[in-house]
């Protein structure tokens, strides 16, 4: 696995990524908030009430009447804030700050919003069309996150990032090689282990939206693998 640092590209169009500021700290605070409940069995109350449970989402399994809990259609989005532990949340918060606001950057603040939960959106789809009967809630920004490291590699495939490799190994290596491992990895995961406490088919789901809605959200003077995003 390859953990990024940093990458030093600097940003063009705007002074400050506040999208990706607010998404970073929307994540941290939801989880101080779940992290300071007063037991896990309340943790776990409110990972079932927020996050996506296959089984639900399809209407084969219901919730306890007195859990709280929003409704089916918004777990599709209110999943993508929460995390289940500060390993997670860290994780993917490095790569929503390394790599978000130069994405940022190059859609602007409203279109990468919409950008993120889209991915996000796609990746719990695709977690729940893979997986319908489970009645486990997946919660996690990672198919959102994927999304943008799907648009990182198309933006800027030949910056060089610094990272650490299996957690502990510092490289120097360009995003194509980084991020393309970190992707093959994806597909790797999901096809040995496809019902694993991970949700590697969101991670999937996301990575392709990413792929597909990058050339439609980029500013039009921004470029795509050094040509022309479009004229």
């Amino acid at each position: 696995m390859f953990v990024p640092l940093h990458d030093g590209v600097p940003l063009r169009f705007m002074r400050a990524p506040y999208v990706t500021y607010g998404l970073v700290g929307t994540c941290m605070g939801l989880f101080l908030l779940m992290w300071l409940r007063e037991s896990d069995s309340d943790q776990i109350a409110v990972a079932a009430g927020f996050g996506l449970i296959p089984s639900v989402l399809f209407g084969t399994a219901q919730l306890p009447t007195d859990l709280l809990q929003a409704p089916v259609w918004l777990t599709l989005f209110s999943n993508i804030l929460l995390h289940a532990s500060f390993a997670h949340l860290g994780g993917n918060m490095l790569f929503l700050w390394v790599f978000g606001d130069n994405v940022e950057d190059a859609m602007g603040h409203l279109r990468f919003l919409l950008f993120f939960f889209v991915c996000g959106l796609a990746g719990s789809l695709t977690h729940a069309l893979m997986n319908p009967g489970s009645d486990q809630p997946l919660i996690g920004a990672s198919g959102a996150i994927s999304g943008v490291i799907a648009s990182y590699l198309m933006l800027y495939p030949r910056v060089r990032i610094w990272g650490l490799a299996f957690n502990w190994i510092p490289l120097h290596i360009t995003a194509l090689y980084a991020l393309s491992g970190w992707i093959l990895f994806q597909f790797v995961s999901a096809i040995l282990d496809p019902q694993g406490h991970v949700g590697w088919w969101a991670h999937l789901g996301g990575l392709g939206a990413g792929a597909a809605l990058t050339p439609i959200f980029i500013h039009r003077g921004v470029t795509l693998f050094g040509r022309p995003a479009r004229k």
